[in-house]
């Protein structure tokens, strides 16, 4: 029973593998900026980028269910 749902449970993990790699990272960086004394424009730049690159991977995973659901 389980063989048949190996597939779900590794994208499942997958996604919460990555997902705690953008957590630590995120906390990585807020710690790297405040003892950096990094201005704040450059801190807006830094926080924009990282939610850019978590918001592509979203993304990337909303496309990919779509494009299951639908077939192709």
């Amino acid at each position: 029973m389980l063989y048949d749902y190996i597939d779900q449970i590794e994208s499942i993990g997958l996604d919460i593998l990555f997902a705690s790699i953008f957590i630590l990272i995120g906390l990585a960086i807020k710690d790297v900026l405040n003892q950096g004394n990094v201005p704040p424009f450059g801190r807006r730049i830094v926080w924009l980028v990282l939610f850019l690159g978590c918001a592509g991977f979203v993304a990337k995973g909303i496309i990919q269910v779509s494009w299951e659901g639908s077939g192709l």
